[in-house]
């Protein structure tokens, strides 16, 4: 492995530092009115929208530089791959920690309970420096997080009726099914055609991990489709009919 326990450490605990001082950082900055009603909340997305940014462009470059990569995403890694999934560990205990201090449990257990999953299969294969080609995968999703943030801080800035809203949500929606959708189908395809070549428990954590990651992303999916498209659609309708 290329990366020593000290330097995992080191880097994941840098992270939770660098988006803790994004966080502060943002507080500094102006906020849209509309926004000001829940601080806490625009920041904790404009956070969310940096490592979204940061690691979906990371993912990307890991498969451009790397395309070996693809080929085995048990064991072929870089070490510019293995940084990637320790700095992303080091967001998802940042911001598990954010929400558990500033937000009630009913409102976030959904979120805390998908980090804690991410936090278990990362944190295991930057540990053992195998699957990291798989987590990098994962973090092809981010791609379409940019989108899902930056909607959430145009609908908290009152910009709804926007063309960059109707715009952003059409992007979204696009890389929501390549990204999400398709890269998910993918995964657990993969996991289930190299299932001889994955150990036991290995193989258990990724299924429970991707069926949650499913059941979750069709929820999501089916609301936003719902809010940016249908309901959008009804009330174009009832213009049309006044």
């Amino acid at each position: 492995c290329e990366m020593d326990l000290s330097a995992v450490v080191l880097t994941v605990g840098g992270s939770v530092g660098f988006f803790r001082l994004v966080n502060n950082g943002l507080a500094k900055l102006p906020i849209p009115e509309t926004a000001r009603r829940n601080t806490w909340k625009w920041r904790n997305i404009s956070t969310s929208f940096i490592h979204s940014l940061i690691t979906g462009i990371w993912a990307v470059l890991c498969f451009c530089l790397h395309p070996e990569m693809a080929e085995d995403l048990i064991s072929t890694h870089s070490s510019f791959s293995h940084a990637l999934v320790s700095i992303s560990i080091g967001y998802f205990i940042y911001d598990f920690f954010d929400m558990v201090l500033y937000q009630k449990l009913h409102q976030s257990w959904e979120l805390l309970f998908h980090h804690i999953v991410v936090i278990m299969c990362f944190g295991t294969s930057v540990l053992t420096c195998h699957y990291v080609g798989f987590a990098v995968v994962a973090l092809l999703v981010e791609i379409n997080s940019i989108f899902l943030h930056l909607r959430q801080m145009l609908l908290m800035a009152s910009l709804s009726k926007t063309t960059l809203y109707r715009l952003n949500s059409m992007v979204n929606l696009g890389t929501y099914m390549v990204f999400r959708i398709s890269t998910l189908a993918w995964m657990t395809r993969w996991l289930v055609i190299n299932r001889d070549n994955v150990p036991l428990l290995s193989y258990t954590m990724g299924s429970v991990g991707m069926a949650i990651m499913t059941a979750m992303n069709i929820v999501l999916f089916y609301r936003l489709l719902r809010s940016d498209f249908l309901k959008s659609s009804r009330e174009t309708k009832k213009e049309k009919e006044k």
